[in-house]
Formats: C-alpha cells, structure tokens, sequence
C-alpha cells in the first residue's frame, strides 16, 4: 500500500478554472475523505487522482510514483463508483474476477483473490447469484469486491452509498469501516453528507469552490474550525449563528437583545462578527422573551427546537430530558459562551 501526495493541483475546462491550486498529503493507510457541497470540486478531484480526468497543472504522486500523465490501469489505483457498474449476464464471482480474467491472469491466482475478497465482504452465498437477484447494498458489495481483487495501492470511492436507503447507507458504513481496518489499504471517499465523512474518516478535506478550506481529524474540525464555513459544514444538526457587532470590548447581539463578553481578541470597535454555537451549547430559557419555538422535533432522547429570534434569526437548540419546549411559546436563550466561536461577518475567518 502506498500514500499519495497532491501538488499545486488545477483544473480547466477551457477559459474555467475549477479547482484552485490543491496541495494534499495522504498518508499510507489512512482513510481520506473529501466533502464539501455540490459544485465544490470533490468528485472532479478525485477523478484526476484516478486518471479519468487530466490534470491542466500540477501533480500526484502514489508512493513514490508521478502517475499524473499515467493511465488509469497504470496508477495502482480501483474505483468503487456510486452506480454499481455490474455485467448483468455475469454471476458475482465472474464480475468479480472479470477485470483480472481480462488481464491475462491465471484463473488459480483469480480464483484466490475473489474467494478472499469474499470471505472479507461475507458474499460466499451471493457468489452464484447475478445482480438482478441481488439487494442493492448487496451490490455494492460485490462492486468493493472487484476493488479489492485488484490488489490496489490506492481505493477510490465516489459517493458510493448515494443508491441506498437509509437503513443500508448506515449498514454499509459499516462494512467499509471495517473492511479499512482489516485491509489497512488507503482509502479516498468523496461524499456530501458530513455525518459519513465524521463516521469513517481518520482525515477530512472540507472542500469549497475548487479550493481546501481545511484538513484534519473529524474531531478536529467539529471543535476547532478555521471559519464559519466549516464550522457551519461540519455537525449535523449545523451550527447556529449569530449576528453581532464589537462595541466597547463585548459583542452586541440584537437578537439576543443583550451584550456578551467571548474569551478573544476583539477586532475594532463596529466590525460585524457572528458568534457560532453548537444546539448541544444553547438552553431553552423559558422565562425569556428573544424567541418563537416553531417547531420541536422529537427523537427519543433528544429533541431539537428549532426557534425564530424577533430579528429573523433561525436557531436550533439540543434539549434531552423529559420536558421539551411547546410550538408557539416564547422563550430565551442561554448560551455556554466558553464553547462559542467568533467570526468576522465579511471574511468568515474564525477570530480567535
């Protein structure tokens, strides 16, 4: 298995320039994932890596290897994508070792690496069965089973549970969690949905308009954010966000119709800030008067409030217990201002 390095990275199609000079270490065995929203450059990423889509400048290296000119085939790398890509007249153990049949590998050596690949992906019962008598997480499975038969330095996978229901999304994390920890392989996931990216993720890349807003551990990102795009990216439910203004060494907040002292250094009496907090940060005040409750969403032990300052501000608050707030009520908010977060209102860099 090998790492990967991403040099100065750019993208064109044309006079369009899409992604912005990427620069990325990944590191041998470490499970990399690439988020952001729609449009931000992570899939078109991930294909220069695999050689689908060339590179206008820059480099990548695998190992020690520049594969940026290389052919795919060449790059040491397999590509789990979000359709399964199956031969539908072929059974799972033909569509598993097809691509090695193709290559003019012995049918012993084929044989072995589909029957390990299968007893990894727990598939032994399915190996007769063709793709139409199969369940959708199912496969997926057999598509990651082609992956792995390949023996590659480097996996790729391109948002491949955009197909399944809730319960098989949450299923197949799962197996690709453990399927990392078994194989050790590096692994590059691209995927929008944040919750998968905290989940399987030893580093994430937050990625916006072709560009990296930040790296690091899940962890890491969810407490220490660089600016109110990640904060607000990373954390499901999203964080809240306040607006406010610097004056006289606090921070004037309308919406809470009060004035609050944060633990960093103020920038200029006047600068427009906005203060972030987590729903698990803010509590429900029921003898205040700043907020409308909307709405309450129940889920067992905790709830979420979603509330509406009188200047338009949409908050979510986290409440666990048995009492939960009532739609249309009039409350206050209470804030653990230790764990807020400053950003400057026009830049979105966090202040700290």
């Amino acid at each position: 298995m090998s790492g990967l390095t991403i040099q100065n990275v750019i993208k064109r199609y044309g006079e369009v320039q899409v992604m912005h000079g990427v620069d990325l270490d990944i590191g041998d065995g470490e499970f990399c994932v690439f988020v952001g929203p729609s449009g931000c450059g992570k899939s078109t990423l991930l294909r220069m890596i695999a050689g689908l889509e060339e590179i206008t400048e820059g480099s990548v290296h695998i190992g020690d290897r520049d594969v940026t000119r290389l052919d795919p085939a060449a790059r040491g790398v397999a590509m789990v994508f979000q359709t399964y890509a199956l031969y539908p007249h072929m059974t799972v153990k033909e569509n598993m070792g097809f691509g090695l049949k193709m290559n003019g590998h012995p049918k012993a050596e084929i044989d072995e690496k589909v029957a390990e690949a299968t007893r990894i992906l727990k598939l032994e019962e399915y190996l007769s069965r063709k793709p139409a008598a199969l369940s959708g997480g199912q496969r997926q499975r057999v598509s990651i089973g082609r992956a792995i038969v390949r023996g590659p330095e480097v996996f790729l996978f391109d948002e491949p549970l955009s197909n399944l229901d809730a319960e098989l999304r949450v299923e197949m994390r799962v197996e690709i969690a453990r399927l990392h920890k078994e194989i050790g392989a590096t692994m590059i996931y691209v995927t929008h949905d944040q919750v998968e990216a905290m989940t399987l993720a030893d580093k994430i890349v937050v990625l916006r308009k072709g560009r990296i807003e930040q790296v690091g551990a899940p962890l890491e990102l969810y407490r220490n954010p660089d600016n109110k795009f990640v904060a607000g990216f990373i954390g499901s439910p999203a964080m809240n966000f306040l607006d406010g203004a610097v004056k006289g060494g606090q921070v004037e907040v309308p919406g809470l119709k009060t004035s609050v002292s944060m633990d960093v250094s103020l920038p200029s009496d006047g600068t427009q800030v906005s203060i972030g907090l987590r729903p698990e940060h803010l509590g429900i005040d029921a003898a205040g008067d700043t907020h409308t409750v909307e709405m309450t969403e129940a889920l067992g032990g905790v709830s979420y409030a979603y509330l509406m300052s009188d200047t338009g501000e949409k908050i979510i608050v986290e409440e666990r217990g048995d009492d939960r707030s009532s739609e249309g009520a009039r409350v206050g908010l209470t804030l653990d201002l230790p764990r807020a977060m400053l950003f400057d209102a026009n830049s979105e860099a966090r202040i700290r």
